[in-house]
Order: C-alpha cells, then structure tokens, then sequence
C-alpha cells in the first residue's frame, strides 16, 4: 500500500518528509549497524564470523528465485510463510560448514579450475566458444557482478569435490543392487476375509454423552477453515480486438518470420490392433500372445474386416474404434511402430510389430506429404494472431494503467465504475475450495490467502484476462460448537464404533484361526467369503483391499510355515483377516537388462544420504551462535 501512497502523491511535501526520515534513520541505524560488531554479522560458525552482507546476498537470491516461480502471484507476506529468513541462513550455516571441512581436508578450488568450468558452461557459448560479451551480459541482467558469480560459483564447486571425497568410496555391491531390486520388486499374494462396518452399524446406540465425548476428542476434525471473500476487476483481452491495426506488411512479415507453424509435417492415418505383453510375463506366455497375433494377422490379410478385428481382439483403448489412431506424424509413436508405420502405403497391413506394449498389427488407411500453407491460405490465422497478441497487449497495459493510478484504500466497486470496467465479488471459499476465478492455481490462492483485509494483489493474467484482485473480508479458522455439526458426528460416531466393532470381530476370528488352523472350514462356519489379492510390491497396495497400514510389511513376513500375521489390518472399508498363499520371485533376465540404471539409482541414493548424514553431524558437533541474528530480526 506505501507504493500506492507514494504514486498518489509524488510530487508532494508528504513524500519529500518522508524521504528525509527515511535517509535520517539508515544513517543512524544502518550507519551504526555496519561499524559495529554486532552489525557485520549475523552469525558465526566455530568462530568464523557469516556476515550481514553476505547474508543478504543470500537471502535476496532466494527472494528472487521464489519471485521468479511465483511471478505476479508473489506478495511480501509470503516471505513469512516460506520462512525465508531462516532457510537462507541455514543455507549459509552448512556452506561454511562444508567449506571449514574442506579446509581441514587439504580440499581447494583454482583460479585455473574456476575458469575452465565457467569456460564450458553453455550458456556463456556461442557458437561453441566462450562469449564473454554474452556471459557478463547474462550475469548483469540478472543483477550480479563477474566477480560475485565466481565467488559464488567457487562455493559451489568446493562442495562438489568435498561431496565427491565423501562418496568416493559408496560403490553398492552386485548383491546390494540384487538385494534392493528384490526388496523394489519381489511380490507376495495372500487370501484374507472381510469384516464390514456395515455388518455392525445396526447395533451401534446413538447416545449423545458418548457422541459428545467424541467430539470432545476429535474437535479438529470438525475445524473450519479460514475463509476469505474477494473482490476484482476483471480486463478481457477480448474487448480490445476490434482496437487492433494491423497492416498488410505486418501480416506477410510474421507469415515469412514463422513459416514452420504453417508447415503440415508428412502424416500417416492409421488403425492397429495390439496384444498386450506384461513386463513379467514369461518367455512361455509371451510366446502364446505371439502366436495368438500371428493367426488375427493371417485373418486381416485374407481381407477380414480390419476394424471387426480390431474391436474383437485389441487389447488398447482404440478397439472400440476400430483401432483408429487418426493421422499422426514422426515423433509421436514408439520408434519400432512409426518405423513400420511409415514404411507402409495405404491399405498395406503391416507384419507383427513388437514394442514395450506388446504386438502390432497395422494397417495404414491415407498418407499426406510435407507441405506448406501459401500466405493467402494462412492469412486468416496470422490476422487472429497477430489480432490476439495485440489485444492482449492492450489489455494488460489498461490493467497496468488502472493500478498505477489507484488510490490508496481504494473503494474498488466504485473505481471499478468510475473506469467502466467489470467488477465482480465471491462468497467466501477457503483454500482447500477456492473460488472458481482462482482457477484451481495454488500459487494464486496461496497469494490471496496470505493478504489481509484490503490488501490488492499485482496484475493476474489467467486465460487472456487479466485480474486486479482484493480480499474484502475474512473468516478466521474456528472449531465449531457440537450442535453446529451435530448430525456429521453423529455419523462419524457411528461409523467409528462400527468399525471398532469389526476389529474386534476379526481378531477373534484371527484367534480361533491361528489356535485351529482350519481356513476354510472357520469361514464356512462362521459365513464369511474368502477372497485373494493380486500379486503386489512392497511399495503397491492389494486391488481389493487398498492401503492398510502394517498389512504390506506383514505379508512379506508370511511363509508357507507361518501363514498368518500376529494382528488384523484395517482401513476405512473394514478389517482383513489375511493368510499367505504365494510369493513371486523376480524376473533374473530383467534385473539385468535394468541392473545399469538401477545400480546407478541405488548409487545416488546412498551418496545422497551419506552427505546429507555428514552434514547433519557437522552441525551437532559445531558451535554455531545465532544470538547476532536474533537481534537483528
């Protein structure tokens, strides 16, 4: 808002005073701050002063950086919510860190290292060679010095060698990559029988001192979240259109600037039928879906109906289009289909052709060549482009316009009128459901939510409009009394206890299970269906149970031996009584076709949390004294 003041009343002696206390209390404050001990540091590490300087440098790199992913949804209330502030120091806290180990490790960084890296870094090239024009270019606009860059960048390569020192060694084992491929991959499948809260809801008593004790326990899942109302003046690009003046030159100048988006690449229109092969499936089972596709090929090439095939036995979602993939160009297939696909000419029908899918068979039904749009034919379409990129200039300069001159507490519904523009409210929505305008963009309802009562957001462009937008009230978060949600605990209760219930019924199912042994005579006796999951990871969840907690890790833990878990798992579906029935090992032939990128995977991994360990007991063991920076803040 002090920048709205200020725009308002530039010339007048309010800013000149201002301005002349401002000047008054950076001399005497940050005069005295800089001399000072206290002030050219915010905090030491073992002794080794981090200083206000670079400090803020820090900080103000991150700033930018947020600024930069959040562009006009950023405000300076979000630099409380990211905690700015502190992760910038604690950045500066492990950079020293590192660079006093590194000291102690004999680890430097050249001049000469510096300049060779920088030397390569491609965006400093052109064509090939170092551009230093280009690279003190690029380090100006974006408001740095060669001087800090390489500063900076000598950091960076220091923790880079110490990091390497450190992981020099962590090279996993054949069988450590074995070992976590197995973990990643082996899969287990188990029976189980059911217990259903819905078995139960009937013989719950709805008494309200029990309802009110829940309540009373769970009052949080009952809060309601803080809420805001927005108002905004809302600027289509739309409007502006008929203002555009385009002339004849503009047009053939963009048509020749831009003749690949009138270019139509050479396209195939196809139709194909695929037979599906699973990534673990054996040589055995593949052979079968092979042969399979090889009698649907002879069929189509004895002129059965291509589409009537496709619909019968393809196994992709085009069947029930006859395999109609539409026309499509070069790029946009698996290589082994498009290669087959473009070496056909219409009405020929593809050989079996194998990709990670599984089984083609194609058919290609039209082809067009490679060819370019006359500038009489693309006239249209450059004038609604050149049209729309004008407009939209247009309107997002009325937009800049209107919140250059907007007073300080704007009445925005009157200076909406005033300036003929549309203005528009919402009810108030909270951030988990915000109001449609917002457009399900997180980063803008982050924005509004972090706003107080009349602050303005800067201009929001969404959809070739552009927004001004105020938060004109607010709803702060609250618990509800009972008898506000009565009837959402009632049923909460209900189902609670019912699911309890069911609990209890499956571990004495469980008991008298593990005590007989008796699987399917203690199911029949006690009515209950049993049921098998698919086969499923560690990491995967059984199809027809869905996530339980504990129930992966257990099941794991089953053998043949020891078919039952030591308790019930549950979720909000019920409670499972499970029983092993099969384990699947891993597919040898395909860990060695992926023991490369795996290995290199598990590699990373173990480097990283190597580090990351390092770091962490570097910053147990030092003395580091933030008393500086808390009295600064």
């Amino acid at each position: 808002m002090l920048l709205s003041l200020m725009r308002k009343h530039a010339q007048s002696w309010i800013i000149k005073f201002l301005i002349g206390i401002i000047a008054v209390v950076f001399i005497f404050y940050f005069g005295y701050s800089f001399n000072s001990d206290d002030g050219i540091k915010v905090a030491e590490v073992n002794g080794e002063a981090i200083g206000r300087v670079e400090y803020e440098k820090a900080y103000n790199d991150m700033l930018t950086s947020f600024q930069n992913q959040y562009k006009s949804f950023w405000n300076d209330k979000l630099v409380e919510a990211f905690d700015l502030k502190n992760r910038a120091l604690e950045g500066l806290i492990e950079q020293k860190l590192i660079a006093q180990e590194a000291e102690k490790l004999g680890i430097t960084v050249t001049k000469a290292e510096i300049q060779k890296k920088i030397l390569e870094i491609p965006a400093f090239l052109s064509d090939g060679r170092f551009d230093e024009g280009r690279y003190r270019a690029i380090l100006s606009s974006n408001r740095t010095t060669p001087e800090a860059f390489e500063e900076g960048y000598t950091g960076e390569l220091l923790q880079q060698k110490v990091a390497q020192f450190i992981t020099t060694f962590i090279v996993p084992s054949t069988q450590d990559v074995l070992d976590n491929y197995r973990y990643a991959n082996e899969k287990v499948k188990v029976g189980f029988v059911k217990f259903t809260p819905d078995e139960f809801m009937a013989t719950v008593p709805r008494e309200k001192d029990a309802i009110s004790t829940f309540f009373d326990e769970k009052k949080e899942n009952y809060r309601v979240p803080e809420k805001i109302k927005i108002a905004y003046i809302k600027i289509g690009a739309e409007k502006f259109s008929n203002e555009v003046t385009l002339e004849e030159e503009d047009l053939s100048a963009y048509y020749e600037d831009n003749l690949d988006m009138f270019t139509q690449e050479k396209q195939v229109k196809a139709s194909h039928i695929l037979f599906k092969t699973a990534p673990e499936a054996t040589d055995e089972e593949v052979k079968k879906i092979e042969e399979k596709a090889a009698s649907v090929l002879e069929r189509a090439k004895k002129g059965e109906d291509f589409a009537a095939l496709a619909t019968e036995f393809s196994e992709d979602t085009t069947k029930s289009k006859g395999g109609d993939l539409g026309y499509f160009t070069q790029g946009r297939m698996v290589k082994e289909f498009e290669d087959a696909a473009f070496a056909l000419e219409p009405g020929q029908i593809s050989e079996l052709v194998k990709t990670d899918y599984g089984y083609h068979i194609i058919k290609v039904e039209d082809k067009k060549e490679r060819s370019v749009k006359t500038y009489e034919e693309a006239k249209a379409q450059v004038d609604s482009i050149l049209r729309r990129n004008g407009s939209m200039d247009m309107a997002d300069e009325r937009a800049r316009t209107l919140l250059d001159q907007m007073p300080y507490d704007v009445d925005l519904e009157k200076y909406a009128g005033e300036n003929n523009e549309q203005y528009i409210t919402t009810d108030f929505f909270s951030q988990a459901e915000p109001a449609p305008v917002i457009m399900n963009n997180a980063r803008l309802a982050e924005t509004l939510f972090s706003l107080e009562k009349g602050d303005l957001t800067e201009i929001i462009e969404q959809n070739n409009e552009f927004y001004i937008m105020q938060v004109t009230d607010k709803k702060e978060s609250y618990v509800p009394k009972l008898e506000e949600v009565y009837a959402a605990v009632e049923a909460d209760y209900v189902d609670s206890m019912a699911l309890k219930a069911a609990k209890s019924e499956a571990e004495a199912y469980l008991k008298a299970l593990k005590e007989t042994g008796k699987w399917v005579e203690l199911a029949a006796e006690k009515g209950k269906a049993i049921d098998s999951t698919d086969f499923f990871t560690r990491e995967g969840s059984p199809e027809k149970i869905g996530p339980a907690q504990g129930l992966n890790e257990a099941a794991f833990n089953l053998t043949q031996d020891k078919p039952f878990p030591e308790t019930v798992f549950e979720n909000q579906t019920g409670s499972y009584v499970i029983r092993w029935e099969e384990r699947q090992g891993i597919d040898e032939a395909k860990f060695n076709q992926e023991k490369e990128s795996y290995t290199e995977n598990v590699t990373n991994r173990k480097r990283q949390e190597a580090i990351n360990d390092w770091v962490a007991k570097l910053k147990a063991n030092a003395k580091i004294d933030l008393s500086y920076f808390e009295r600064m803040r």
